[in-house]
């Protein structure tokens, strides 16, 4: 069952993601070596309730955490852990609020300290990927113009693994609602797009092979040849012409930025 939203429904909603947004901005602010994942944790579930919402991860299906922080070759999904966080790790922090009845959900990859040329490449593509796919959420295109587009761009450009086990979906009063959004498929298939859909695009693509594999907690998903993998995620609304980004990368890019404890000449 899809959902489309009023005006209405998407400002509110906009609301949601851009909490999102600052939240991931404040990690972008703190983040750096020595830190745990746990404590970044901590501090994003509080700067959520702080804005009085509600981390939706937590408890949603079982899941014991505020955020899913993904450390190197964890793709999502990841527990946040005690592992002082190093020089050269790759991190990407997903987080969900839930605010005036609708979901917003977002994520974004830092890199520690300094990274190899063939990591900055792999975060900037990804990145760009996100950006070509939300070019084709519009209206009366299809979900598999999305889903090409980033694959034409990670897969068959630069080489890289585009994950099929995980996708994008539909975002609202639920976290997770139809048409689900993958970063892979046909131009031309899919459910078409229309005016109001809100999705939550999110490429996941590994630096090696496609292939993946669950942790023995169950949640967390890795590659299976043990290199790194990226994710960033957009909430678009569908509109005729040009998408509604609803969330936003500004502040936290600029955090990034500022922060010397992070790798951002990848931008």
């Amino acid at each position: 069952m899809i959902y489309y939203k009023t005006q209405a429904e998407v400002e509110l909603m906009r609301e949601s993601s851009l909490l999102v947004s600052a939240t991931l901005a404040e990690v972008a602010r703190i983040l750096k070596p020595g830190m745990t994942t746990l404590e970044v944790d901590a501090i994003a579930e509080k700067f959520i309730l702080d804005n009085k919402a509600v981390p939706n991860f937590k408890n949603y299906k079982g899941y014991p955490f505020a955020t899913c922080i993904s450390v190197n070759d964890a793709v999502v999904h990841g527990f946040p852990n005690d592992v002082p966080l190093k020089d050269g790790d790759v991190v990407s922090v997903d987080v969900g609020v839930y605010k005036n009845g609708f979901h917003g959900d977002s994520a974004y990859t830092f890199a520690i300290g300094s990274i190899s040329d063939e990591i900055k490449q792999l975060l900037r593509v990804t990145k760009e990927s996100l950006n070509l796919g939300i070019e084709k959420a519009v209206t009366n295109n299809r979900v598999g113009d999305i889903s090409f587009a980033i694959q034409e761009y990670t897969e068959k450009k630069h080489k890289y693994g585009v994950v099929r086990e995980l996708v994008g979906h539909g975002l609202g009063k639920s976290l997770h609602e139809d048409p689900q959004v993958p970063n892979y498929g046909k131009r031309g298939s899919g459910q078409k797009l229309r005016d109001g859909l809100v999705i939550a695009i999110e490429p996941m693509i590994n630096l090696g092979k496609k292939e993946v594999f669950y942790d023995d907690d169950g949640w967390t998903v890795r590659t299976k040849d043990g290199l790194p993998s990226a994710h960033y995620e957009h909430n678009v609304c569908v509109r005729k012409g040009t998408a509604d980004i609803l969330s936003s990368f500004t502040e936290i890019e600029k955090n990034e930025k500022a922060n010397p404890h992070l790798d951002s000449s990848y931008l």
